[in-house]
């Protein structure tokens, strides 16, 4: 018996319905659904519901419906246990998802076949110093954001690659980006496009006051360290646009290629490029 995990965005509009179908048709086919309980709660099926997700360890792939959000929140989770996740668009743009819900069944009866392939993401590890202690860690898929908080002014960023120090930028901030986050904020602020099977880390900085700013990308085993410098209140550390961490002006960002690496289903025949180009030079459409 196959065995998949559904992890929905609840607040998507329709998300629990589509979650009620894929129980019912998953289980018309020989396969176990598991849900985190809160979800089996919700639509009336606490057997098939697990706290803490104490049922990733069973299940031989993950459906994550919601959008690109959802999808990183369940690759990041997932990594750690090696588990591939299908991500199912029920946003917009969905960039990083698989699947629009009206393919969702057609395309799980291909990779149910064993119709599919599955590619590996390069993630970020973060982890934020105080005066020489590691006071957090964090995981990222897209990236690693310092910036100024909502009501403070520019601030200077210090960018070391390794020991050497490669940039000061008079900037709002400092993006660091996987691959896969280069076309997310990254590109939004002037980053570069690349291709998630090349291996490297980006640094874009966000707003800076020089005309000679630009993106630099090094090299996957180079460790980045980030200091800022303010005169006035904290920065803030953001870490795929989900999380918020505050930093004191004596803290140090460290950010570096993860030892895990998320792992994505994909169908056969798909390209990066045919994204990129129907997601964003289309507008989306």
């Amino acid at each position: 018996m196959c065995q998949i995990g559904i992890w929905p965005n609840l607040d998507k509009e329709g998300a629990l319905k589509i979650t009620r179908e894929l129980v019912d048709w998953l289980s018309g086919r020989d396969c176990r659904p598991w849900l985190p309980a809160d979800v089996a709660g919700a639509i009336g099926r606490d057997d098939l519901g697990a706290p803490d997700l104490k049922w990733a360890a069973e299940v031989d792939f993950v459906v994550a419906l919601g959008g690109d959000g959802t999808l990183l929140q369940a690759a990041k989770e997932m990594a750690s246990l090696a588990k591939p996740v299908l991500g199912v668009n029920l946003g917009h743009l969905g960039f990083l998802t698989e699947v629009e819900v009206r393919d969702l069944f057609p395309a799980l009866s291909s990779i149910l076949r064993g119709e599919y392939i599955i590619e590996e993401r390069m993630m970020l590890e973060a982890e934020v110093v105080h005066e020489g202690e590691s006071v957090k860690r964090f995981l990222a898929l897209n990236d690693v954001v310092v910036a100024k908080d909502s009501f403070a002014r520019m601030m200077l960023v210090e960018t070391y690659i390794d020991d050497t120090l490669a940039a000061s930028y008079p900037a709002d901030g400092l993006i660091i980006s996987s691959p896969t986050g280069s076309t997310a904020y990254s590109l939004s602020a002037g980053g570069p496009v690349v291709n998630p099977k090349v291996d490297v880390i980006i640094i874009t900085p966000i707003c800076p006051h020089t005309f000679y700013a630009r993106s630099m990308v090094v090299a996957e085993d180079e460790r980045i360290r980030v200091q800022i410098f303010t005169s006035h209140k904290q920065g803030m550390l953001t870490v795929d646009g989900q999380i918020g961490f505050e930093l004191r002006p004596e803290d140090t960002v460290y950010v570096q290629k993860a030892t895990l690496k998320a792992r994505l289903i994909r169908r056969p025949g798909w390209s990066f490029y045919d994204v990129l180009r129907k997601k964003l030079a289309a507008g989306g459409s």
